[in-house]
């Protein structure tokens, strides 16, 4: 099964020599599940032909926010809807969570509560797990038909389907410490409040729900249910 990385962006360049650009991190979150990949660099104006391209898509996270004006975001809106249509599986981590819900009627903001950094707890359907996050932004309004799945104090949406062939999370499951220190060090400071990078700093090595995630992204690809 082919699953096309839609890249929104990049992971900065001086923290990839541990962890690789997001296509790599998702390779490594899904190791095992006998995928291959094909990578569209849509930040760059790299898009596939059309939802055909690929069996299953995955949209990545991004600096950029879901609402602003760069040249790329309205064709690639286009492919989610695209991609929908026919039918093919879709699964969005932060931006791509954010820019699947703005593409399908729902809306994203620069959240006045400030940022999430670092591991994170949200109570999902069958009990709490720990994920990784790193945002600003949220999904504050939803589309028709949208179903919750996840969620925290901080973050009503935190995980969202639509049907059986979308799934979206706004943490970061590909993020392990090495991604989200590099983070803390490199792109934190003056940007993040020092008390959450502190917090986030200390619990580094909190157990995390990833593995989970990756199971229900791979689920997602293959039409389980």
């Amino acid at each position: 099964m082919l699953i096309g990385i839609l890249q929104c962006g990049h992971f900065p360049e001086d923290l990839q020599g541990e962890s690789g650009d997001y296509d790599a991190m998702f390779e490594r979150l899904l190791a095992g599940e006998n995928f291959d990949y094909a990578t569209y660099n849509v930040v760059d104006g790299d898009f596939p032909e059309g939802p055909e391209a690929c069996d299953g898509w995955l949209i990545t996270g991004s600096r950029h926010g879901a609402y602003e004006d760069h040249d790329w975001i309205p064709p690639l809106e286009d492919l989610i809807r695209a991609i929908r249509d026919a039918g093919r599986p879709l699964v969005g981590v932060c931006f791509g969570h954010q820019i699947i819900a703005q593409a399908l009627g729902g809306k994203v903001v620069k959240f006045d509560g400030g940022w999430s950094v670092g591991a994170q707890t949200y109570q999902f359907e069958d009990g709490p797990l720990t994920l990784n996050a790193w945002h600003q932004d949220q999904v504050v309004a939803l589309p028709d038909g949208a179903q919750v799945l996840a969620s925290s104090e901080f973050c009503a949406n935190a995980a969202v389907a639509y049907g059986d062939r979308i799934y979206t999370v706004q943490a970061h499951p590909e993020f392990t410490a090495t991604e989200v220190d590099g983070l803390i060090r490199k792109r934190g400071p003056g940007v993040v409040p020092d008390a959450l990078l502190a917090n986030a700093a200390d619990n580094l090595n909190a157990p995390l729900g990833s593995s989970t995630i990756a199971k229900r992204f791979a689920a997602t690809f293959r039409g389980e249910k």
